[in-house]
């Protein structure tokens, strides 16, 4: 017989001082061989403190979210089994903990008052679609997960997303999925200002969550959300495709070499996609050039929150703040990308500087695109042979622009 798995607890947690206390005393004597690890999401209260003198180690976090936080606290906890919980919870869980499901999931036997159910139904139609799954409780924080669920689902989705995805997840990835009925109780959000501002962020989440998504350079889980670009500018639609395929497809290849070393990849189809949509728009050889080389750098700096959105303010600028609708839709997505709350991915920074190689065909002489395109080849040829990451780090005025509303 299999040997059961070591428990670790993660508990998420913000401005929970009056009831973390005891929400942690009740998980160590339920469960006293298990470490209780909470993830403080930028309480603005004593709740480390009091998380801390309940016997719980506690991870200080700057606020990120419930899924960044869950993915924090993940990394520092042994392998094994876990169980999440959240801050509020009133109730034993060690009946969740018994299932033989790799994902277990605390259904509440009694209803309590909170809003109309937007979110929750909503939550039910996603996981329906997605996996086939008929949730009871999709948006439960209540889970105990296995060493096979655990790998299948972390990192975790960004913010209150993180427990419909990982339920689409773990049905996707074939593991046995069970709801378990249990007597427990949590505070409702009630029917109010503040009530409705927190479902509201929930089911923007969930949305989010249950879209494209991709794994950050601090491995973190954030939603995709350079499409926003493409609605903005139908026009960059087909740049922002074939950018999404990278996006979700793309392999570890970087650079034009590796590209082409490798055969068929999603990088090569952007290659050669992009160039032809500039020869498409602009009629002109010069301008396919200028379009792919302008695609291509921007995609190359997108390697850090707001990396390539300010070089893209940066060259827009020299364009008189054009394209217009571009702009706008850059203004609206920085604070997300800054605060690694999502991120632009290939498909934004893609449109983007195709959409800036369009503009700079119609607004600027012959001599001087051709003279871009020299710009542009050279910072490509820079980048193939050393990430232009590491050039901006060494640089101590670009350093600083660059780090510039980025948090630590």
């Amino acid at each position: 017989m299999a040997e059961p798995e070591q428990l670790t607890i993660l508990v998420a947690a913000r401005d929970e001082e009056e009831r973390i206390g005891s929400t942690v005393r009740r998980l160590r004597a339920a469960f006293p061989e298990a470490q209780v690890i909470v993830a403080d999401d930028g309480s603005r209260d004593r709740t480390a403190a009091v998380a801390a003198s309940a016997g719980a180690r506690v991870l200080r976090l700057p606020h990120r979210g419930k899924g960044q936080a869950l993915c924090l606290a993940e990394r520092e906890a042994p392998p094994g089994a876990l169980l999440l919980c959240d801050a509020d919870l009133d109730g034993d869980l060690r009946p969740l903990v018994e299932s033989r499901a790799e994902l277990a999931i605390a259904a509440f036997a009694r209803r309590e008052r909170g809003g109309f159910g937007i979110a929750k139904r909503a939550a039910r139609a996603l996981i329906r679609e997605l996996a086939g799954f008929d949730a009871r409780e999709p948006l439960s924080g209540q889970r105990r997960l296995s060493g096979a669920a655990r790998a299948a689902c972390f990192p975790v989705a960004a913010g209150f997303g993180v427990e419909t995805r990982m339920t689409v997840d773990a049905v996707r990835a074939g593991l046995t999925v069970e709801e378990v009925e249990l007597d427990l109780a949590h505070r409702a959000t009630g029917r109010d200002a503040r009530g409705f501002l927190h479902r509201g962020r929930q089911l923007a989440d969930l949305v989010l969550a249950c879209g494209p998504t991709a794994v950050n350079h601090r491995g973190l889980r954030l939603p995709l959300v350079g499409w926003a670009v493409a609605v903005a500018v139908p026009s960059s639609l087909p740049v922002a495709l074939v950018g999404l395929a990278d996006d979700l497809w793309g392999g570890p290849e970087r650079g034009f070499r590796a590209h082409l070393r490798a055969g068929t990849t999603t990088g090569v189809l952007k290659l050669a996609a992009i160039p032809l949509y500039g020869l498409v728009r602009t009629r002109s050889l010069s301008g396919a050039l200028l379009v792919g080389l302008s695609a291509n750098a921007l995609n190359q700096l997108d390697t850090k929150p707001g990396r390539a959105l300010k070089a893209f303010f940066l060259a827009s600028a020299l364009l008189g703040f054009r394209p217009r609708k571009a702009v706008a839709a850059a203004v609206l997505l920085t604070p997300y990308d800054l605060r690694e709350m999502a991120m632009l991915g290939d498909s934004g920074a893609n449109a983007l500087g195709a959409l800036l190689g369009c503009e700079s065909v119609a607004r600027i002489s012959r001599t001087r695109r051709w003279g871009a395109i020299g710009a542009l080849a050279g910072l490509t040829y820079l980048g193939e042979r050393r990430s232009l990451g590491a050039l901006i780090e060494w640089a101590p005025g670009l350093r600083q622009i660059d780090a510039l509303g980025r948090r630590r």
